[in-house]
């Protein structure tokens, strides 16, 4: 029987017109001053001001940091810091996509606890209580807003470290779909296949538990129906809500089950090549699902059964025809399917092979994966 520890540290606010209540919601921390972290395109959207002034007018005081990368560092945590150090807030806010949100999280461990961002790679390794955060998110992608942890490269290896601790959890998640409505259309399905495979890998992790479950079938049945539709149009408020939610949804089942291999052989082609990692993640996700099949296919089948019978435009049946499901949206969302055609070199699958094998989520897959097996999916993506 596998233990189950649910304990719900984010309250969530969904619906349009959300961000409105940040400053009401930061009050209630009894705060003067929000440290808010965005990134230049949510800031030149205009979604990073509505954020400030809805601080303001609840009598907040907010400072903007927006000197961050697609994919936080190390040396944009420590540019926060020295922003954070200066001006003492009370509050982080994490506005924007996972980015925003982790960079976030990354400023509040060396701020509160001190140090630097690597010792804090792990688990359970902050030193004192963290500063409260507010996550709105903008993208429907992470689930970072739902999640205890901060993944940040660092500088100079350009390796991804997990930073998680329970107190890193954002005390609130204002998801506000208008707020998405300016994504560009690549942005939507990258982020959009990210939060996919995020609901079928926790579906299937050796940690899922029957509460995880139950947010990792929502979130698949939001996903998954909605996903087309906002690939059609990037307009329909009600598809990108529930897309948001679902991202949302699948963020709580990560923080409760962990992810698996897909991930794994994701991080070390964003490290070494620079693919971003909804791209990474669309090329090694429909080769997970059928080598765990081979080992999980009822687990597959009844998360499968279950949805379809609440949406028949989701697929039933064999991890094969998940699969195929899968690698239907990825040409739908226009996204290469071939490692050869991001610029991977074959006499490299060995090393990154064994790179993925030394990821974190590789334990929690399904099915034992060994640096043999990691290259073959690399091939076979190839």
């Amino acid at each position: 029987m596998t233990l189950i520890d649910f304990a719900p540290r984010t309250r969530i606010l969904h619906g349009p017109g959300t961000i409105e209540q940040l400053g009401a919601l930061a009050a209630e921390f009894s705060v003067e001053r929000a440290l808010v972290v965005s990134d230049p395109g949510i800031v030149s959207a205009g979604h990073t001001r509505i954020g400030c002034d809805a601080l303001s007018a609840a009598g907040i005081e907010s400072l903007v940091f927006s000197d961050l990368e697609e994919n936080p560092t190390t040396g944009d945590v420590q540019n926060g810091l020295s922003v954070a150090q200066q001006f003492q807030p009370q509050l982080l806010v994490g506005l924007g996509g996972g980015s925003s949100m982790d960079c976030a999280k990354g400023i509040n461990f060396v701020y509160s606890c001190g140090g630097q961002m690597k010792d804090y790679w792990g688990t359970g390794k902050a030193t004192a209580e963290m500063l409260p955060m507010i996550a709105v998110p903008t993208t429907a992608g992470t689930g970072s807003e739902t999640q205890s942890f901060a993944l940040i490269s660092d500088a100079d290896s350009h390796v991804k470290m997990a930073c998680g601790d329970k107190r890193a959890s954002c005390r609130v998640a204002i998801l506000d779909p208008q707020l998405t409505l300016t994504q560009p259309a690549q942005l939507t399905a990258l982020t959009g296949i990210d939060a996919i495979a995020h609901a079928l890998e926790t579906s299937v992790t050796t940690r899922r538990n029957a509460i995880s479950l139950v947010f990792s079938r929502e979130a698949w049945r939001l996903l998954a129906g909605n996903f087309p539709l906002v690939l059609e149009d990037g307009n329909c408020l009600e598809a990108r809500a529930a897309m948001q939610l679902g991202a949302c949804l699948a963020g709580v089942a990560i923080e409760n089950s962990m992810l698996g291999a897909t991930h794994s052989l994701a991080n070390p082609l964003t490290a070494s090549y620079g693919i971003v990692h909804g791209q990474a993640i669309a090329i090694m996700l429909p080769h997970v699902i059928r080598f765990n099949g081979k080992q999980c296919g009822d687990q597959y089948a009844e998360l499968l059964s279950g949805t379809h019978a609440l949406d028949d435009r989701l697929p039933k049946g064999t991890p094969d025809q998940l699969a195929t499901f899968i690698e239907g949206l990825i040409d739908k969302a226009g996204l290469p399917r071939q490692l050869s055609s991001c610029g991977v070199e074959e006499e490299r699958l060995e090393e990154l092979a064994s790179q993925a094998s030394q990821q974190w989520t590789a334990q929690f897959n399904p099915r034992k994966v060994s640096v043999e097996d990691f290259k073959a999916l690399y091939q076979a993506a190839f």
